[in-house]
C-alpha cells in the first residue's frame, strides 16, 4: 500500500526560466561564432569571468589573518556581519551622511538583490498593507515582479521606456507618479536601469524626488550597479543621496554581485531610513523577525571580503580602479558596436547604444529580429532585444555589428 504522496494533478510543470533556457540553447550550439549576450555577468575582453585582484587580495588577507584575528566559521547573526553593514551604508549614503551619524538607518545584510528585495516587499506587505500597489518601471528586471507579487503586493507600472526614442519617457513617468494614489510605493533603479540602461539625468531625478515627496510616496531604490554604471561609485549614488537629503525615508536594496564580481556569494544589504534612532531600532526589530524564519542568517564569506576591501584604504583604492576598468570596457564596447554598425552599412540611428549606461543595452530590435540573430547568426539574447554588453569583446564586436545590421536593414 502506497504512503502519502504529492497529488500530481495539483503540481503542474512550471515554465522554464527564459535566461536559463537561453543558456541551454547556447551550450548546445556547436557553431564557432556563437555569442551569449543574455547572461548578466561581467566578462573580460577574452570573454572569460574575471575575479577582481582586490577581491583576491582580500581573500588572501582573510586566509592569513583570519576575521578580526580569529579563524572561525560561526554564525553571523540575523543581521549579518556588522563591519559589512556599516561599510555598505557608507558606500551608498556617503561616509559623511547625517543619517548614518544620527543612527537613523536600520540595516541588515541580505542575500544579494533578490533576497533583499523579497524581504523589503514582505515588510511592505506586512506594515503598509497586503495588496498595496507597488509601482515599478515598465520595463523592470523580470525578477522584481514575482518577488513583489508573491509577497502580496499589487503590481502596477509607471511609464519609463519610450520605444520611439529608445530613451526615457520622462513626461509619462512624471504623469504616472502624480496620478498614483497618495502614499503609493514607487520602486526606482538607483543607476544603470535594468534592462534598458536608460537613466534619468540629475535634474530629472530632482523633479522625480519633488513629485514623490508631494504625493507622500514611499520610495524604494534597487542599487545593483554602483560603481559599475559610470565607473564612479560616488556619481552612481547621487540619486539615492539626493532623495535622503530631501527628506525621503527611503528603502534601499544593495547588491555586491556586479560591482565586486561576487555573483555566487549572494551578498547584499537592505536598509531603511527612519526619522530618528528610536524608529530605526523598531524597523530593524521587524526586519529581524522577517529574516529569521526565511533564512535565519546570511553567509559570511562574501560579506567579510567586501568589508575587508572597503575598510582597507589600499584595497578600497584598488577596487575603485578595477571597477572603473570594468565600466570603461563596457563603454568602449558600446562605442565599438556603433562604429561597427556604421562600417557595416547601417543608416539607422544607434546613438542610444552609447547614451545608455551599465551592463545592458536595450537595442530596440524586435523579437523577430532577435530570433533571426539566434537562428541564422548564433547570437543569443533575450527576446526583448536586451544585449549584455559584458559578452561583447574586441574580437566579436565586428561580427555582432554585421549580424545586427543584417537583421535590421
Amino acid at each position: 500500500m502506497a504512503g502519502g504522496r504529492w497529488n500530481a494533478e495539483k503540481v503542474p510543470m512550471g515554465p522554464a526560466d527564459p535566461i536559463l533556457g537561453l543558456n541551454d540553447m547556447f551550450t548546445k550550439d556547436t557553431d564557432g561564432r556563437k555569442m551569449n549576450l543574455g547572461v548578466g555577468a561581467y566578462r573580460d575582453d577574452d570573454g572569460k569571468p574575471w575575479v577582481l585582484p582586490s577581491i583576491k587580495a582580500a581573500e588572501e588577507k582573510l586566509v592569513k589573518e583570519g576575521w578580526n584575528g580569529a579563524f572561525q566559521k560561526e554564525y553571523a547573526g540575523i543581521t549579518g556581519i556588522k563591519e559589512f553593514v556599516d561599510a555598505s551604508l557608507a558606500f551608498a549614503y556617503g561616509k559623511d551622511s547625517p543619517a548614518i551619524k544620527e543612527k537613523r538607518i536600520a540595516a541588515a545584510q541580505v542575500l544579494s538583490g533578490t533576497g533583499g528585495g523579497r524581504i523589503a516587499f514582505e515588510f511592505m506587505a506586512r506594515f503598509v498593507g497586503k495588496n498595496t500597489p507597488i509601482y515599478m518601471p515598465d520595463p523592470t528586471w523580470a525578477n522584481h515582479l514575482p518577488m513583489a507579487k508573491d509577497a502580496g503586493l499589487s503590481l502596477e507600472t509607471y511609464r519609463y521606456y519610450d520605444k520611439k526614442t529608445i530613451g526615457l519617457d520622462f513626461t509619462g513617468m512624471m504623469e504616472d507618479i502624480k496620478a498614483a494614489p497618495d502614499g503609493s510605493i514607487f520602486m526606482l533603479h538607483a543607476c544603470a536601469h535594468n534592462p534598458t540602461g536608460v537613466d534619468p539625468t540629475m535634474d530629472q531625478w530632482k523633479e522625480i524626488s519633488a513629485a514623490c515627496k508631494s504625493k507622500k510616496h514611499i520610495v524604494m531604490f534597487d542599487s545593483a550597479y554602483q560603481g559599475f554604471a559610470s565607473g564612479d561609485a560616488e556619481k552612481d549614488a547621487a540619486a539615492v543621496r539626493y532623495f535622503v537629503e530631501q527628506g525621503h525615508d527611503i528603502m534601499l536594496v544593495q547588491s555586491f554581485a556586479k560591482n565586486f564580481g561576487l555573483y555566487g556569494e549572494r551578498i547584499g544589504c537592505l536598509s531603511m531610513v527612519a526619522k530618528d534612532a528610536e524608529e530605526a531600532d523598531r524597523l530593524l526589530s521587524q526586519l529581524k523577525i522577517l529574516i529569521r524564519p526565511t533564512y535565519s542568517n546570511p553567509p559570511i564569506h562574501g560579506a567579510r571580503i567586501v568589508a575587508t576591501v572597503l575598510n582597507d584604504p589600499v584595497l578600497e583604492k584598488q577596487w575603485y580602479a578595477e571597477c572603473k576598468l570594468m565600466a570603461d570596457r563596457i563603454i568602449t564596447m558600446r562605442t565599438a558596436l556603433v562604429g561597427g554598425l556604421v562600417t557595416a552599412g547601417s543608416t539607422k540611428n544607434w546613438e542610444h547604444v552609447t547614451n545608455q549606461i551599465g551592463m545592458f543595452c536595450f537595442s530596440g530590435m524586435t523579437p523577430e529580429q532577435v530570433e533571426k540573430l539566434r537562428l541564422e547568426y548564433h547570437i543569443y539574447m533575450t527576446k526583448n532585444g536586451r544585449i549584455s554588453m559584458a559578452g561583447v569583446t574586441s574580437k566579436n564586436v565586428g561580427y555582432l555589428a554585421e549580424s545586427m545590421h543584417a537583421v535590421t536593414k
